[in-house]
């Protein structure tokens, strides 16, 4: 029976071709956006044939999924790795941005435009729940918000979307709040709509967050 430990001459090959396949994925996305991704076009550009492509890929969805896992997985170590080192709700959104920042087309892939047709396995969305995990419970070691809402007794009866996160509905209001607003600027810097616009990026994701912080969930 064939083996897949990664020591195996024929694993490794195929390994290094997947990886070759995704960073020529990257820069098609990169140049064109996801939705232009074409399998045979990285298969000419790698001097394969389609077919031979599609032993790695069984087609564009799986690429992609790929690509999506690769990015959940990154963030969720990002952002697990912070928090394990002691960092409060700010330090976890300046690791966010950073993390935006360091690869904008990695973020735009989860946090932007969906791709038409294309639906994620519900093993990404596990990923997704982690890192919203991590907020959470960022959220809910800070002082409790303000008096119950209509919102947040909404919330009180809906917690799916949280995994039934214990933390409080104060709580679960300011983890939105936080989520939300904060993709919002970052979605705006990345794709570059600030440019030009004469003041710094950095300077609003600061001014948002020390306002979130502060007032009420």
């Amino acid at each position: 029976m064939a083996t897949t430990d990664a020591s195996n001459p024929r694993e490794r090959y195929r390994t290094q071709v997947r990886t070759e396949i995704k960073k020529h994925a990257w820069e098609q996305i990169a140049t064109a956006g996801t939705s232009a991704l074409s399998l045979n076009a990285i298969a000419k550009q790698m001097g394969m044939s389609g077919p031979a492509l599609y032993r790695y890929f069984a087609g564009r969805d799986d690429l992609i999924t790929e690509l999506v896992r690769e990015a959940y997985r990154s963030l969720a170590e990002t952002l697990r790795t912070a928090s394990a080192a002691g960092a409060d709700l700010a330090a976890l959104a300046h690791a966010l941005r950073a993390w935006a920042l360091e690869d904008p087309q990695r973020y735009l892939l989860i946090y932007g435009t969906p791709v038409p047709g294309y639906q994620a396995p519900e093993d990404v969305t596990g990923i997704a729940d982690e890192i919203m995990k991590t907020l959470l419970d960022a959220c809910a070691e800070l002082a409790p918000g303000g008096p119950a809402t209509p919102f947040t007794a909404h919330l009180e009866e809906h917690r799916d979307w949280a995994d039934g996160h214990p933390a409080p509905p104060a709580a679960l209001h300011r983890a939105l709040a936080v989520w939300t607003r904060l993709h919002g600027v970052l979605s705006l810097e990345v794709a570059g709509h600030f440019t030009n616009m004469g003041f710094d990026p950095a300077l609003l994701f600061a001014a948002e967050l020390d306002d979130l912080m502060a007032r009420p969930a």
